[in-house]
């Protein structure tokens, strides 16, 4: 077994930990003080991590051997565009996670000659963006879709009540309500509900398919 196989100089160590290091800190920083801070759901943390980590790792590897760049983005591509058949991501939950593989191969596949000081910067920025993102939306209007039966309270008379009823059900206070196709068949309706998002005080949806026949 050839020996310069585990010859591996302390400068390229050294490199891999600060990269690794500096991945980590900025991850942690997003999640558990800005997304944990804007968003009161938990589920996604460990994918997000765990994601983060093997996407650095693979990365790092495939910039250092003969397999060219252009590969290592191709293999963010696949990671980027991943959804889960089972319960799809929320869009939200869907962007921290696009970041969390967005920062893994930022500072993976930063170039040799790309000081340390500009990788901080450009991490710095990625934080600064989540950040003032999050803030100027935190009380944004907010939608959800619902199969409403109680169609007599769809007149126009009966508004206030339709409300009171949506809000006593759901918990939310809400803004308006957009009326959609009526089923008169069914006594039900396709309504929009508009609220605040409070914050991030909310439950986030996942999308199920409707097997229901016409």
């Amino acid at each position: 077994m050839d020996i310069q196989l585990f010859k591996v100089s302390f400068s390229q160590i050294l490199l891999l930990l600060t990269k690794f290091s500096l991945n980590i800190s900025v991850f942690l920083i997003i999640t558990q003080l800005i997304y944990k801070k804007f968003n009161k759901s938990r589920e996604y943390l460990f994918t997000f991590g765990i994601f983060n980590v093997v996407i650095f790792l693979i990365c790092y590897h495939l910039s250092s051997s003969a397999l060219s760049i252009g590969f290592s983005f191709g293999l963010f591509a696949i990671f980027s565009i991943l959804r889960y058949r089972t319960i799809p991501l929320p869009a939200k939950d869907m962007t921290y996670f696009f970041m969390s593989i967005s920062i893994a191969v930022i500072n993976s596949l930063s170039a040799l000659d790309f000081s340390l000081i500009e990788l901080i910067t450009v991490n710095l920025l990625a934080i600064g963006s989540v950040y003032t993102f999050e803030y100027i939306h935190k009380d944004k209007e907010l939608m959800k879709y619902i199969k409403y039966e109680k169609i007599n309270l769809l007149k126009p008379q009966f508004h206030n009540e339709l409300i009171e009823d949506l809000q006593n059900r759901t918990g939310l206070q809400i803004n308006r309500v957009e009326i959609g196709r009526i089923d008169f068949l069914r006594d039900t309706a396709e309504i929009r509900i508009y609220y605040k998002s409070n914050n991030g005080h909310y439950v986030n949806e996942f999308v199920e398919d409707d097997d229901d026949d016409d």
